[in-house]
């Protein structure tokens, strides 16, 4: 888990001091990763151009760009395009191709919509 230091003026510290005394949460840490969550979760733009920004700096995969935009790969590659950012092809390291092979077994096909006839069971 990340670690962060930051500035905040006296009276939010006070007020998150208040709730976890009030036992609203479970210390300053849980508070801080509420709000950013909450904050987050309000705001769809923001969290794809984060997802973007960090793909565009390959800081992270497409994957991670579309686990992190809260869109799936498909989107995230339609996002990536209307934000005039090249997709990169290929696997970075050994992680992406196991969330690779994970997300190809999740997918599920529709045997009667597919095309392709000769796979059909004989």
């Amino acid at each position: 888990m990340a670690r962060i230091t930051g500035s905040y003026p006296d009276d939010l510290d006070l007020l998150i001091e208040g709730a976890v005394e009030a036992g609203v949460f479970r210390g300053k840490s849980d508070a801080l990763r509420e709000f950013v969550r909450e904050y987050f979760d309000d705001h769809e733009n923001e969290r794809i151009a984060a997802a973007v920004t960090l793909y565009e700096r390959e800081r992270i995969t497409l994957g991670d760009a579309a686990r992190l935009a809260d869109v799936d790969r498909w989107t995230m590659r339609d996002l990536l395009r209307e934000h005039g950012v090249e997709l990169r092809l290929g696997l970075v390291d050994e992680d992406d191709a196991t969330y690779e092979v994970e997300a190809a077994r999740e997918l599920e096909f529709d045997a009667e919509g597919s095309d392709d006839t000769t796979s059909q069971s004989k």
